[in-house]
């Protein structure tokens, strides 16, 4: 384990976090973080990340990349992406995994920290696309513990990859259980 991931270890047990599972020997995923329902989740699962040696990147909006923040999100994996140019989102990460050897995409499916009805499906068809697996993260704040859960690899039948997605994330509690849609519906 490199020394960032023993700090992040050190840190996380402080707090008396476990994380669970290793990281997944694969060079390209969309890696899900869920439940997210706290602003806690993000440093967390960053810790988490950085003891697990999982290079993640995220999308942010440009308009936050100025001197010198810029700096700080850089380090953190995210990337500025800026939604007045043409084409879409997925085809922008799509591109990604396609230009890179190895690349990482994590993703709340949310797309908030507050109940939704819908989760959004945008990392499905990113995964689909890119022909990569889903890898499931998660923080569960009952157990305190979080970590890495099942990799799906898309089937196509979205319907039947959305349940075992789900059934998954049915078993973690978020920090805010009733933010936490345990049944929602796909494709907003």
């Amino acid at each position: 384990m490199s020394f960032t991931g023993k700090i992040s270890e050190t840190i996380l047990a402080t707090f008396g976090w476990k994380v669970k599972g290793v990281k997944p020997p694969l060079k390209k995923f969309v890696f899900l973080a869920a439940p997210h329902t706290s602003n806690w989740d993000f440093p967390l699962g960053r810790l988490s990340n950085s003891k697990l040696e999982i290079d993640l990147k995220v999308l942010m909006k440009k308009s936050w990349f100025f001197f010198p923040v810029k700096y700080i999100f850089s380090a953190l994996g995210a990337m500025p992406i800026d939604r007045t140019k043409s084409g879409t989102i997925i085809e922008y990460v799509v591109n990604m995994f396609n230009s890179n050897d190895e690349f990482v995409f994590a993703i709340t499916p949310e797309g908030t920290r507050s109940f939704v009805e819908y989760w959004k499906t945008g990392f499905y068809t990113i995964a689909v696309k890119a022909k990569v697996p889903i890898v499931l993260g998660y923080l569960d704040y009952a157990k305190k513990e979080t970590g890495i859960g099942p990799i799906i690899y898309p089937s196509g039948d979205s319907e039947k990859d959305f349940e075992e997605i789900m059934a998954f994330y049915r078993t973690i509690t978020a920090k805010f259980p009733e933010k936490f849609n345990h049944h929602p519906r796909f494709g907003k």
